[in-house]
């Protein structure tokens, strides 16, 4: 075999990548949004910006600062935006990308203009249909009775949706139909997958026509279509890659998964692999009918992850001899890169964090469960009992935590977040993390401190004797 060959290549609006591998040649063009070129005729609700805030407050608001790298759509009642299309045109095809809604928003992605991918303000929502966010939209048909125009949809195998204003990710692998040399259509289009916030929603869905909405007739090519006239959404790291062959989709072998539901609250203790290569060997995960989860390490006292969907697979754990790990089944948002102590004795609160148990007189007690079954987390650590209490937001948008300590000091204190950066947004409300999860403090909680570590950013606070936050994933 030769090996793989890659040509960088300049074109307007666009960094292009040319490849070979084995026998498929894909073509790869990443839309450069240092402005508008790689689109037909933008309309003025379309925009470049460097940063955008949704306001969680708000129906359909987002706040823009001027600068580039991001694509921004305002749309409103009373002012609708257009769609927009790529100049260049696809047949089969993957696009990956970024997008962020406002509250409420509806928005879209259409595949050669006529085949749509639904973004939607989908957060909490426990049973999706093919009108939210990653659904196949429905075909329409004005003859039939009104309860029976809109056929055809898909749903998502599961809602992995995050909230206004944190950035989702989305991988859509798509076959273009086929025409014979009269133009009648001999195979229809399909999804051969599509993958949002890393789990895997669709996969070989055939399209036996274009979805409400269409640009026009099915054809062999056609653009990139992103919806503007529904609500104020944002799109990033758009990359349009066209195949000449379609990469089948997962097919995995060996056993038989083992899932786990949480239809009630339920728990699993196992190890949880945080990142490759760190792993905390004594956690407990926890989930309930929300749909909304998280991981728990007992040795640190710190929340590892929480996710939106189905709640775990186990196959790693106990398939044959198994390796002790369970893993999460929906999209996960990690609110730490490696397991260390969630509260801290400091001098000051810019003295170095402590990283391990040495010295602390750190021993988990446990938990306890309340009436509900959902655990409250016990453990003593400069000699005081801490509890703390994580439960799952009723409506499914997050957590809340309560952290309680027996004995109050001013020299105890808590870490919220280590992470690339942290923003507020409004008092007592964070982004953290590249716009990955929102920290929401409880009034009357200190101000917290960000300070500067190693080149990331760390959010302390003091405890005093209760610290009470939320957060929104």
């Amino acid at each position: 075999m030769k090996p793989n060959m890659i040509r960088n290549v300049s074109k307007t609006g666009f960094t292009a990548m040319l490849w070979l591998c084995g026998t498929m040649l894909a073509y790869s063009q990443r839309i450069e949004l240092k402005d508008l070129s790689a689109f037909r005729n933008p309309g003025n609700s379309w925009s470049l910006a460097g940063n955008v805030v949704a306001d969680l407050n708000g129906e359909n608001v987002l706040k823009a600062t001027k600068g580039e790298g991001i694509l921004v759509n305002q749309s409103s009642a009373k002012k609708a935006g257009s769609d927009l299309f790529t100049v260049n045109e696809y047949g089969n095809v993957a696009v990956e990308l970024d997008y962020l809604t406002s509250k409420g928003a509806n928005s879209g992605i259409y595949l050669q203009g006529n085949y749509e991918i639904q973004i939607d303000d989908a957060w909490g929502l426990r049973n999706a249909t093919s009108s939210n966010n990653g659904g196949i939209y429905q075909r329409w048909d004005d003859t039939k009775p009104e309860a029976e125009k809109g056929f055809g949809g898909v749903a998502p195998r599961q809602n992995a949706s995050k909230a206004p204003g944190l950035w989702q990710h989305i991988k859509i692998v798509f076959q273009a139909p086929k025409f014979d040399a009269l133009g009648k259509k001999t195979q229809n289009a399909k999804v051969i997958s599509v993958v949002l916030n890393g789990v895997t929603i669709h996969e070989n869905v055939e399209l036996f026509g274009a979805t409400r909405g269409a640009a026009g007739a099915e054809k062999a090519t056609g653009p990139l279509r992103l919806q503007g006239d529904h609500g104020s959404v944002a799109f990033r790291n758009i990359v349009v890659t066209a195949l000449s062959d379609i990469p089948k989709s997962d097919q995995r072998g060996g056993a038989d998964p083992i899932y786990i539901e949480a239809a009630s609250n339920n728990m699993i203790r196992s190890f949880v692999d945080v990142l490759p290569g760190v792993r905390s060997v004594h956690a407990i995960s926890v989930g309930g009918p929300e749909k909304t989860a998280y991981s728990y390490d007992l040795d640190n006292g710190t929340l590892l992850q929480g996710w939106h969907g189905d709640f775990i697979d186990a196959t790693p754990m106990w398939d044959g001899r198994g390796n002790g790990t369970s893993r999460a089944l929906g999209s996960v948002t990690r609110f730490t890169k490696k397991p260390v102590l969630a509260i801290s004795k400091l001098a000051n609160a810019q003295d170095k964090w402590v990283t391990d148990t040495a010295g602390t007189g750190f021993r988990t007690k446990g938990y306890v469960l309340d009436k509900q079954e959902r655990p409250t987390f016990k453990y003593n650590i400069y000699g005081t009992t801490v509890t703390d209490a994580v439960k799952v937001m009723e409506n499914g948008e997050g957590l809340t935590r309560e952290i309680t300590v027996g004995n109050a000091s001013k020299e105890l204190y808590f870490l919220l977040a280590t992470a690339s950066d942290i923003e507020e947004v409004s008092k007592g409300l964070y982004l953290v993390d590249d716009k990955s999860y929102y920290i929401q403090l409880a009034d009357g909680t200190a101000k917290p401190v960000i300070r500067d570590v190693d080149g990331k950013k760390e959010m302390v606070v003091a405890i005093g004797s209760k610290l009470n936050y939320t957060i929104l994933f």
